[in-house]
């Protein structure tokens, strides 16, 4: 695959992205669902993508590499993704990441108020779901699909 038509997918697939990223913050900040501690981590690959495939467009070295590196980085982000769709599921426990003490073990008033300010919202609850799917199952599938097309452009780029 030529360079050029590589870049034609990266550009489209960079608009995407910002449009993901984009929704996420309008859901967030707009709509006022605030996200879980695991929610916020599944953006991180999102936002380091948008670095690497600009590096990719306009600086232009290491792009076989840096494919590779975006498509393992999308595994990464769907096997994240799963775990917490597992965790709102219930077929996996909420990590540390998520968990939020029980205020019956919160022994002084002070105490109750400190945790209330910085109590995360839980991955079990779904706040806000798109055609009867959580943002979990969504970026689960989404992440795959982004890691198998930067697989591809990896495995076809410069071939003739």
């Amino acid at each position: 695959m030529s360079a050029n038509k590589t870049n034609k997918y990266l550009v489209f697939i960079l608009f995407i992205i910002l449009l993901t990223l984009i929704s996420a913050f309008i859901i967030e900040y707009v709509l006022k669902h605030e996200p879980c501690n695991l929610c916020l981590y599944e953006r991180v690959p999102y936002i380091i993508s948008i670095f690497l495939i600009f590096e990719i467009l306009f600086i232009k070295k290491h792009v076989k590499t840096t494919l590779l590196l975006l498509s393992f980085m999308f595994i990464l982000s769907a096997a994240l993704a799963f775990y917490h769709f597992g965790i709102e599921q219930g077929f996996f426990n909420e990590s540390f990441a998520c968990e939020s003490k029980n205020i019956s073990e919160i022994m002084t008033k002070d105490d109750l108020l400190q945790q209330l300010k910085r109590n995360p919202i839980s991955c079990k609850d779904v706040n806000f779901k798109i055609i009867g799917l959580s943002l979990a199952s969504i970026n689960t599938i989404f992440s795959f699909f982004l890691s198998v097309i930067f697989l591809k452009l990896y495995l076809n780029y410069e071939k003739n």
